[in-house]
């Protein structure tokens, strides 16, 4: 009993998040980012869509989330959800210049 107690509990509190979560893009073009800075909500994601003719390979090692999305070519896109507070730097690694910055709040 006490389980299903606990899972209905999270359940319940999760479901806030999951209703409301909104969803963002963000394009990779000419080597850059289209935002350099972005707010969302915990349970959002975040489109990365290229658009450049050349791959990109987006990652984050930050300690709030880690998350590396491969290499993908032109007009595909790869889609994070942000789990938890805090600032994640969102970066390329093909091309070092390209940074972005989610900050990730309740």
């Amino acid at each position: 009993m006490r389980i299903k107690s606990l899972i209905a509990t999270i359940i319940i509190f999760s479901l806030p998040n999951l209703l409301h979560a909104a969803e963002y893009l963000v394009e990779q073009k000419d080597k850059a980012f289209s935002q350099i800075k972005l707010k969302v909500k915990v349970g959002d994601k975040v489109e990365f869509k290229n658009a450049d003719p050349f791959n990109h390979n987006i990652f984050s090692l930050s300690d709030t989330q880690m998350f590396d999305l491969g290499s993908y070519p032109k007009g595909e896109s790869r889609k994070v959800t942000f789990e938890q507070v805090g600032t994640v730097d969102v970066e390329c690694a093909v091309h070092p210049a390209m940074k972005l910055t989610v900050e990730v709040a309740q």
